[in-house]
């Protein structure tokens, strides 16, 4: 089948400025808590955009672990791709697409760390293997096999048995957002489309042409 030859229509709902929340967070949890209620394959998927020095962007997939008026969390290696892109340039974009709702969400904003004391709790939080995995996976860097993994594991289950630390290099980042859009899908062609866009203390919503 040709791929240009794809097409679908979207008619599952609207999205308007009279339904919508002032409030960009407001809107934000109302489709969160739609997505998990309609149990969608894994609602806290997000895709995190950085920037790396060279100017190249690049993208991966993570999990959303926090969200309030301070900004979107979520826990990975300090010293992955990510995590370096960050430290050189601590703006990032995020997004979540709920296909089944034929929905998208934008966001954008300034990344800083989270505190020491957020990243221990979630990180006791957590199943063990994954605690110990946080130990031996040198995320994105090149390993000879999956052999590599597997001793590490091995290694640090040994070390730490039923109590791993959490690693210096593992922790937490919040997207402090200063500008969100909401796309709903809409048939024709003609989607509803609003940014929300921080001015000063409060949020400027605009509808975009799709």
């Amino acid at each position: 089948m040709n791929i240009a030859d794809l097409r679908k229509s979207y008619e599952k709902a609207e999205l308007n400025e009279q339904a919508s929340h002032a409030d960009p967070l407001k809107q934000f949890d109302q489709w969160l808590q739609e997505a998990i209620a309609s149990q969608v394959p894994e609602p806290n998927a997000m895709t995190l955009a950085t920037v790396g020095s060279d100017l190249r962007p690049s993208t991966r997939v993570v999990l959303i672990k926090g969200c309030d008026e301070r900004g979107i969390v979520w826990y990975t290696n300090y010293d992955s791709r990510k995590g370096q892109e960050l430290a050189g340039n601590p703006f990032a974009a995020l997004q979540f697409h709920w296909v089944e709702l034929e929905r998208v969400v934008r966001i954008e904003g300034r990344v800083e760390k989270v505190s020491d004391a957020e990243s221990d709790a979630y990180f006791h939080s957590r199943p063990l293997d994954s605690r110990i995995g946080a130990w031996a996976s040198p995320q994105s860097e090149v390993i000879d096999s999956r052999t590599v993994l597997v001793t590490n594991a091995a290694k640090y289950a040994a070390q730490f048995l039923l109590q791993p630390p959490r690693p210096p290099h593992w922790g937490g980042y919040r997207l402090v957002p200063d500008s969100w859009q909401f796309w709903q899908g809409r048939k024709s062609r003609l989607h509803d489309r609003l940014r929300y866009t921080l001015q000063g203390a409060h949020w400027l919503r605009e509808r975009l042409a799709p």
